[in-house]
């Protein structure tokens, strides 16, 4: 699903129009995205928790050059942790796809 297919699903289920729904998930993906930014985290019971994890640096190799070592430098990525209800949602939803 493309963000405007979720825009246009969002709005066909709450009965608001397009521009309001796109203006409700830019934001809601603005808040998350400066809440994880300052290093905060974000959680909805039942559905999940987005969080940072820090990752360390390490040694990797080149995959062009299998002899051959990098480092890969440390970094703070961003996480979600999928809550029990969603992962029982999905677990059940038989679908696939």
């Amino acid at each position: 699903m493309t963000k405007q297919e979720f825009v246009d699903a969002l709005a066909s289920r709450a009965g608001i129009t397009n521009r309001d729904a796109a203006r409700a998930v830019d934001a809601f993906l603005e808040t998350i995205t400066d809440t994880l930014r300052g290093g905060g985290e974000v959680a909805f019971t039942g559905f999940g928790k987005f969080s940072t994890q820090h990752r360390a640096a390490r040694q990797g190799v080149n995959p062009r050059n299998p002899t051959e070592k990098v480092t890969i430098p440390a970094a703070t990525v961003p996480k979600f942790s999928a809550g029990s209800q969603l992962k029982q949602a999905v677990k059940s939803g038989g679908s696939g796809g």
